[in-house]
């Protein structure tokens, strides 16, 4: 009776089940995977499989290999899927400049910058806002 994986090396099927081990929570983000001897006796495989199956989940950044510390689950979506979600949102305005932009910018406090804010979001919820500010009329580098 042919298995759903035939064909395919055993290493890559370790490794689709450890990643879904980790992306659907059964092995927390953070937390260490089983030592590879608990992996070799599961999967009943050499050390060898079990450590070619960790090394493409690093490539994917899906774990992390601390040396001596072990293998921690690093949940990341590929870099082509999180381009996908989190195509940044820039916006640009005028605003008066504080004390503290003032000083920075050796101008009189109130005097016109422009502001423009970048929100990166994943999967809806916002992951990074940047504020830059500049003088009216020059171009950002």
């Amino acid at each position: 009776m042919p298995t759903p994986h035939f064909g395919q090396p055993r290493y890559r099927i370790i490794a689709d089940e450890l990643r879904a081990r980790i992306e659907n929570g059964a092995i927390p983000l953070g937390a260490l995977l089983p030592p590879e001897s608990l992996l070799t006796a599961e999967f009943r495989v050499s050390r060898g499989t079990i450590r070619q199956a960790i090394a493409v989940l690093r490539e994917e950044r899906l774990v992390a290999t601390e040396h001596g510390r072990g293998t921690y689950a690093n949940f990341r979506r590929r870099a082509s899927e999180l381009d996908k979600d989190s195509e940044p949102e820039t916006r640009g305005r005028e605003v008066a400049a504080d004390p503290e932009l003032a000083d920075l910018f050796a101008v009189e406090v109130g005097s016109r910058l422009v502001e423009q804010q970048t929100v990166t979001r994943t999967d809806g919820a916002v992951r990074a806002v940047v504020r830059t500010y500049r003088l009216p009329g020059r171009a950002v580098s």
